[in-house]
Parts: structure tokens; C-alpha cells; sequence
């Protein structure tokens, strides 16, 4: 197969949530038949779930890979569940979050699998960090992304510098 490239969201507001997203980034580098291309700075949001929890930090990867989606989207279970990941509340905290949201100009609808990925257009902490790595994308069944990040009011979110030793530890390969 061919390389796709592909669109990570990650987000963590548990167990020090800067070096949760930093940690798996350099994870998705090191997956296989992948190569990590992009990386957004770091944002904090506010939950989107219940209030009664820690603020997110937030970050948008892409990789060209050789992964079919499904494959893909397991890897990232894999990684969540290594960094401790419960899904225990439907938008409840958690020590890491991997969503696939884009794979090349792909529009999926399986059980399990939904690309692009359907909170997409309402979620500033996912359209922002993914404008920074990739404006002049055009969102499948949504649009230019730029079109979206102007219809979506930032709410609360802030960009904040990469996690210390973030870019230092990228592989060469990283542009």
C-alpha cells in the first residue's frame, strides 16, 4: 500500500499531561512503516466533558505511513494503554488520548472507526493545533480547514510552548 498521510489528535490531563503528549509523540515516530512529519506546539483547554477536572494539554501529529486506518487505530489503543489509559467516563480524565482524525482524503464509517473524526469541526483544541501543522488542508465531507478554525470560537484554548525536550528528542527525520 501506498503512504497515507495521517492526522493524530492527542490530549492528557492526568499524570503530568505536557510529558504524557511529549512521550507519545516520540511513540508515534516509532511506529512501524510510519514516519512522523508534523508536530503541533502544545495547547490547554479547557474539559470538554465534566467541569470537575483537570484542563487538557492538546497536540495534532502527522505521519505518512504504510498502516491501513484499522491498523493504525490499534497502534494508538496500543499507546494509550501503555501510558495507562481507562475508559471509564465518556469525556472523563484520562492520562492519554489518541484520536485518528484525518487519513489522506479517506471519509470512513465503520463500527469502531469514523475518519474523518465526526467532533472535528466543533473542537477547538483539535482545529487550532491542526491549523499551526497543515492550513491549507481541505476536510474531507467538512471543507477548508480554515473555514472551520474561523467558525470555531477558541474557548479557552491557549497555545503554550512544546513540552521541554520535545523537539530536541525528534527523530533527524522530524521536519
Amino acid at each position: 500500500m501506498p503512504e497515507a498521510l495521517a492526522y493524530i489528535g492527542l490530549g492528557s490531563n492526568l499524570q503530568s499531561p505536557a510529558d504524557q503528549v511529549s512521550q507519545a509523540v516520540l511513540e508515534l515516530a516509532a511506529l512501524p512503516q510510519s514516519r512522523l512529519v508534523a508536530c503541533s506546539s502544545l495547547y490547554g483547554s479547557p474539559p470538554m466533558g465534566p467541569s470537575d477536572q483537570p484542563d487538557y494539554v492538546n497536540a495534532v501529529a502527522a505521519l505518512t505511513t504504510g498502516l491501513e486506518p484499522r491498523a493504525l487505530l490499534e497502534m494508538l489503543f496500543e499507546i494509550e494503554r501503555r501510558h495507562g489509559r481507562e475508559r471509564l467516563q465518556r469525556w472523563g480524565p484520562r492520562t492519554l488520548d489518541l484520536d485518528l482524525l484525518l487519513y489522506d482524503d479517506r471519509m470512513i464509517d465503520e463500527a469502531g472507526l469514523v475518519v474523518p473524526h465526526p467532533g472535528l469541526p466543533q473542537r477547538a483544541f483539535v482545529l487550532y493545533p491542526l491549523f499551526e501543522i497543515a492550513p491549507e488542508l481541505d476536510v474531507p465531507g467538512f471543507g477548508p480547514l480554515a473555514a472551520l478554525v474561523d467558525a470555531c470560537p477558541r474557548a479557552g484554548l491557549m497555545r503554550i510552548e512544546h513540552a521541554p525536550g520535545l523537539k530536541r528528542d525528534l527523530p533527524d527525520s522530524f521536519t
